[in-house]
């Protein structure tokens, strides 16, 4: 499909101080000696929900949706490092949310009949609000790691404030993914 765009919602991490403080628990991370692949500092996001590849017209179609979303701006307590499925069979790193868990997950529940209506399938994994730091390539040192991320289960990464939904497109390249926002809808307080 040449039209074809690979595209997820999410809110962007849009805080140097919080960019920061999860760039360093990357370091960390690699001290540890695991195989990871880490995320992209700027690449840091809460995916709301992945959509797969989708068309411009499909684009607009979600755009309309997500402008229905009910949703005042909101804060985002990043803390604690953890892992999926647990930390002593890490296949993703994540660091987690606290404070507007209940906010993240309202907007999915608004979004996800809407999201089905327009003929995407139910997202098979739920929705865990959390961002993705790091991917474990195999098991090599596998133990440090977990112990690594059970140390920093309360690690606080700062704040954010939610205001934006984005509609994202992600475009692969053998360097690594680039994100664009395709829309946003940003509703005023």
């Amino acid at each position: 499909m040449p039209d074809s765009i690979r595209s997820f919602l999410a809110f962007d991490i849009e805080n140097d101080t919080v960019l920061n403080r999860l760039a360093t628990a990357q370091k960390l991370l690699l001290q540890t000696g695991a195989d990871v692949k880490l995320v992209e500092p700027q690449n840091i996001h809460v995916t709301v929900r992945f959509l797969g590849n989708i068309t411009p017209a499909t684009a607009e179609k979600i755009f309309e949706e997500m402008k229905k979303t009910q949703f005042t701006q909101f804060n985002v307590q990043i803390k604690g490092l953890g892992a999926f499925p647990n930390p002593s069979y890490a296949r993703v790193v994540w660091a987690g949310i606290t404070e507007g868990a209940d906010q993240l997950k309202s907007v999915f529940s608004q979004l996800e009949p809407r999201l089905r209506s327009l003929g995407f399938t139910p997202d098979s994994k739920g929705f865990s609000p959390h961002l993705t730091i790091a991917r474990v390539r195999s098991s090599k040192n596998k133990a440090q790691l977990a112990e690594f991320i059970t140390e920093n289960s309360n690690y606080d990464f700062g704040a954010i404030n939610a205001k934006c939904l984005r509609l994202k497109k992600s475009y692969l390249t053998p360097r690594g993914p680039v994100y664009s926002t395709l829309k946003e809808f940003c509703p005023q307080p």
